[in-house]
């Protein structure tokens, strides 16, 4: 996965309601996540298979960023 294709990730995640990030199902997240950073990035299937994969490997920390954004 490219630098690019990071940072558009995470500047998704940050920028996502906290609600919607905590609400949705992991499936649900993950697609919805990959999505987004599709709309600025174009991803091949390697790309965005790879994307999936990084994603649910990070949903617990990016539900923590969520959750922490929510409360304060």
């Amino acid at each position: 996965m490219t630098p690019t294709i990071m940072r558009q990730l995470w500047s998704v995640v940050e920028t996502a309601q906290a609600k919607l990030l905590l609400q949705l199902d992991d499936a649900s997240l993950v697609q919805w996540l990959v999505k987004q950073t599709e709309t600025q990035v174009l991803l091949d299937s390697n790309e965005a298979d790879y994307l999936c994969h990084y994603i649910q490997s990070r949903l617990a920390l990016i539900r923590d960023i969520a959750h922490e954004r929510q409360c304060s």
